[in-house]
C-alpha cells in the first residue's frame, strides 16, 4: 500500500514522505467514513479526527496499516505492515545497507538493534521512523 503511495520516495524528504502517507490515509477515512474505521481494531477516534483535521497525528506503522485496512480493497491490516516492512527490507537488500550502515546514514536517529527489532515487525515503529528509513533506503538504491 505505502509502495504504490509514492512514485519516487527516494527523492522524497521523510517529511515529504509522511506527508503523502498522511494523505493516503485521509483518502482512506473518507472514502471508508470515519465511523467504519473507527470500529476497525486498533484504531484510534483520536487520531482518525486528527487526520480528517489536516493534522499528522503520532501513529506507529501497525496503526496506519489498520486505518488502510477498514478499505474493503485492501488486505488486513497485519498484511499491510507486513508488506511496508518488506518494503524496508527488501530496499536494504537492494541497496546493500545493514542495519548499521542505516543507522548511520539516518545519523544514529536509531541505534542498529533498535532498526532490527523494528523492520522485523518485533517492535513498534513510529510512521514517522517508517518515512525516515525508507527515505534514506531509497536514496541509497
Amino acid at each position: 500500500m505505502l509502495r504504490d503511495a509514492v512514485d519516487s520516495p527516494g527523492e522524497q524528504t521523510p517529511e515529504e514522505l509522511r506527508e503523502i502517507y498522511d494523505e493516503l490515509l485521509v483518502e482512506t477515512v473518507r472514502t471508508v467514513g470515519p465511523d467504519e474505521v473507527t470500529e476497525a481494531p486498533g484504531v484510534d477516534e483520536q487520531q482518525v479526527d486528527a487526520l480528517l483535521a489536516d493534522e499528522s497525528p503520532s501513529l506507529t506503522l501497525e496503526e496506519a496499516a489498520a486505518i488502510l485496512a477498514a478499505s474493503d480493497d485492501r488486505p488486513d491490516a497485519d498484511t499491510v505492515a507486513a508488506e511496508a516492512r518488506d518494503i524496508l527490507l527488501m530496499g536494504m537488500s537492494m541497496a546493500v545497507l545493514d542495519v548499521e550502515a542505516l543507522a548511520s546514514g539516518i545519523d544514529d536517529r536509531m541505534d542498529p538493534k533498535e532498526i532490527q527489532q523494528k523492520v522485523e515487525g518485533r517492535y513498534p515503529m513510529a510512521l514517522d521512523e517508517y518515512a525516515v528509513m525508507h527515505s534514506y533506503i531509497e536514496q541509497r538504491r
